[in-house]
């Protein structure tokens, strides 16, 4: 290939790549894999290389960044980049809309287009001849400064802008108004990266998203996850829509991204109601908005009705309820949940986050408060999203005084006072304490569960009845339970007693599997109980098990199997294991059915997932069926999954196991499977 056909080449795959950016960014439609990507701009790159004199300003490659800035250049805007002014309730955008409908009399006719407020930062960008060749901050208004090199990095803006044969060409001088910001799925993600490689966490998108945009380094600017969206033509020297809605699609046709969410209104008290909306969309919108604008779909008029201070008359921001709040956090508790994991909260200053007055607000957990250096004192940043519990976002460290006090996390359960157990490598404290009163309630509710020792009757408002009455005080206390103190609590006649207590007689008979998992050790679920019994001929020999030896079992790891030892070395475990004991619940398994002659069993060694409704068997009696015989059920697919189970209404898990190559089967087909393994067994 020589040099003019290799130039063609180029050109050819500058346009391929700019494609396949725009349908990965912009319309979430790949038509390629990542690895076919990297490919072909694995070539740009080499051709790049051997002619640096190719190299233009809208190639694909100078994306990642260049040298750093020292400073950053000023650029006064072409027309002065306008604020809006904010309604906070509906009665302020009734006064907006009254305030231009005096002004003009058309505004009575007008319709309204109305758009998300996405908290990011506003951008403006310039072609020229369709190429990108500069872009600034807003500023003041008047001036910005040149950050183009680090908008370069933004995946989702066009460098070229391209030409369709059908669709529009964009003017020879054209410059767009955007919001430039990262989702909240990306801001999580980036926040995870930085703690785990022991970095401070952002705060907030928006102010994470400035920051990033203001780097005199593009590299870093090209490593943040940041996007944009475009809404608005600041200046162009051809014809362009005279209507919002108008100018949204237009942007759209040139390859520019745009909010998916706008409305075109033909009414302002539409417009004005599509504020609830907004409000119960507002936790689904993949970006943080701090409001809805409404605007007048008219340009033209839009224009002519001017300016008021630095505020266009044609538009209002009707802002949401507040859910970002500072306030004093005077102290820090803790609840003790179900499964024993302690959670920090913090005590608050009472403040008013998105209409509620809130006291507390959640610490997420111990690592979290020493990751932000939270302290008892400091002034905090709190936030509230929709009806989710509010959680603090992180200190204010800028107004610390000196009397904050850095917190220790508790030693002993703040219930039990039993010592608490935090493993290596793992975020959550823990009580291990089966009997704390904290986790009795939720505890049991595990134990008589389906799953577990299947006490039909025995309900969570019953077990809070037993408990409130102090009937039962741990597991064991269930067969101790007698008729006439049934009888005394509310709700309860002969017939409901004795259907109880008959239920609970029965459960005497559920194997070691069941009890295992009834006991809800932490990380032991139904598989790693039903592992466990094969292995273990009863609670008294699982007990005595090292951590090296739980360690052999598939799908236990030094966690587990901390887990397990610690539980039951515990004093007040091993009681408790002493009166299961002294009631009956002690089951012992044959060889046989630990697996020691398992090895001749029709499924034994297959690994099987069920998904969707048989017509013969229930989910469980298809586990215990595939149990029985000598098989191992869990909840996922994956490539060591031997076969899918598959009823009516099957999920994802069916696309999956297709996906891997995994055998698929009905209950039919299991039953087959089984009769013919039978056979071929000695």
């Amino acid at each position: 290939m020589d040099d003019s056909q290799l130039y063609q080449h180029l050109q050819e795959l500058r346009q391929e790549i700019h494609l396949h950016n725009y349908r990965y960014h912009v319309l979430d439609a790949p038509l390629i894999s990542d690895y076919e990507f990297d490919r072909l701009m694995n070539e740009l790159r080499q051709i790049e290389a051997k002619h640096p004199e190719w190299i233009t300003a809208d190639s694909p490659s100078q994306r990642a960044g260049g040298a750093p800035s020292e400073r950053f250049v000023k650029i006064r805007h072409p027309v002065p980049i306008l604020s809006l002014s904010n309604a906070f309730d509906a009665k302020d955008a009734r006064a907006w809309y009254e305030r231009i409908r005096r002004l003009d009399d058309r505004v009575e006719h007008a319709n309204f287009v109305v758009e998300p407020k996405i908290d990011g930062l506003t951008v403006v960008l310039h072609y020229q001849d369709g190429v990108f060749v500069r872009g600034a901050t807003r500023g003041d208004g008047i001036v910005g400064e040149d950050i183009t090199t680090n908008l370069r990095t933004l995946r989702t803006l066009p460098l070229r802008i391209p030409v369709k044969p059908d669709g529009p060409k964009p003017p020879h001088t054209f410059v767009v108004r955007g919001e430039a910001f990262i989702t909240v799925h990306d801001f999580e993600e980036l926040n995870r990266k930085l703690v785990e490689a022991g970095e401070k966490a952002y705060l907030n998108p928006r102010n994470t998203a400035a920051g990033s945009l203001r780097q005199l380094d593009p590299n870093l600017t090209a490593s943040r996850p940041l996007t944009m969206l475009n809404y608005a033509i600041v200046i162009a020297d051809g014809p362009i829509p005279t209507t919002q809605w108008a100018t949204l699609e237009y942007l759209q046709q040139l390859g520019f991204p745009v909010t998916d969410t706008a409305r075109l209104c033909s009414t302002v008290d539409e417009a004005i109601a599509s504020y609830d909306d907004f409000v119960a969309q507002r936790d689904q919108l993949p970006f943080e908005s701090d409001g809805m604008v409404i605007k007048l779909n008219d340009l033209m008029l839009s224009e002519e009705l001017g300016v008021v201070g630095k505020d266009p008359r044609g538009a209002v921001a009707f802002k949401f309820q507040a859910r970002e709040v500072t306030t004093r956090m005077r102290d820090i508790g803790v609840n003790v949940g179900r499964t024993g994991v302690l959670t920090p909260y913090a005590i608050l200053d009472p403040v008013e986050v998105g209409g509620v007055i809130v006291k507390q607000a959640t610490l997420h957990n111990f690592d979290y408060i020493a990751e932000k250096d939270i302290r008892v004192g400091d002034r905090v940043m709190i936030k509230r999203a929709g009806d989710v519990i509010p959680y603090v976002i992180g200190p204010i460290t800028e107004v610390r005084t000196g009397q904050e006090t850095p917190y220790e996390p508790p030693k002993t359960c703040p219930v039990c006072r039993q010592p608490v157990e935090h493993l290596p490598g793992e975020v959550a404290w823990y009580c291990v304490n089966a009997a704390c009163p904290a986790q009795l309630i939720r505890n049991l509710e595990h134990f008589v569960s389906r799953g577990a020792m299947d006490i039909d009757g025995l309900g969570i408002k019953i077990v809070e009845q037993l408990v409130a009455a102090g009937l039962v005080r741990d597991f064991a206390d269930l067969y101790t339970l007698k008729k006439e103190d049934l009888l005394k609590l509310e709700g309860f006649a002969e017939k409901k007693a004795d259907n109880l207590l008959a239920a609970i007689a029965q459960s005497h008979s559920m194997p070691l599997a069941r009890v295992i998992n009834a006991l809800g050790i932490r990380g032991v679920g139904e598989v790693g109980a039903a592992d466990l019994a094969r292995r273990f001929r009863d609670l008294d020999e699982l007990s005595r098990a090292s951590v090296d030896e739980l360690q052999t079992l598939e799908g236990v790891g030094p966690n587990i199997a901390k887990g397990i030892v610690d539980w039951f070395a515990r004093p007040a475990n091993r009681n408790l294991l002493q009166k299961l004991h002294s009631v009956g619940i002690w089951p012992v398994e044959t060889s046989a059915e630990r697996g020691e002659q398992g090895a001749n069993l029709p499924l034994a060694g297959k690994t099987f997932v069920i998904t969707g409704t048989l017509p013969g068997l229930s989910r469980e009696q298809a586990k215990e069926l595939i149990q029985e015989q000598g098989g191992k059920v869990t909840d996922s697919v994956s490539k060591n999954t031997d076969y899918l189970i598959v009823g009516e209404n099957a999920g994802s898990k069916l696309e999956k196991a297709r996906s891997l190559g995994v055998q698929t089967l009905d209950e039919a087909g299991l039953r087959q499977v089984i009769g013919e393994k039978a056979k071929q067994r000695p």
